[in-house]
């Protein structure tokens, strides 16, 4: 497992962001996919929690399309669980 501070530069949807390393997808989160109305929500969601904030993203593994699968924190709070919460 890695452990890094990185700073978000893009929300690409509700379970996947970028920082200026690479592309990060929340390990556990299954957010609705972008053009639905949910997965719209979803990413907004994700973008006013974490969109230009720094970091602290725990690399688990990587997926079949090279991202990074992770634990990421904010403040010391994971935005892995809180993201569960709003998609419930």
């Amino acid at each position: 497992m890695t452990v890094s501070r990185e700073t978000v530069t893009k929300v690409i949807d509700g379970d996947t962001f970028e920082t200026s390393r690479h592309t990060v997808r929340l390990a556990h989160v299954h957010a609705p996919e972008r053009g639905t109305e949910v997965g719209e929500k979803a990413a907004r969601q994700l973008r006013g929690m974490i969109g230009g904030r720094s970091v602290e993203v725990n690399t688990l593994s990587h997926d079949n399309h090279g991202r990074a699968v992770a634990r990421v924190k904010l403040n010391g709070k994971s935005v892995n669980l809180a993201m569960n919460r709003r998609l419930r």
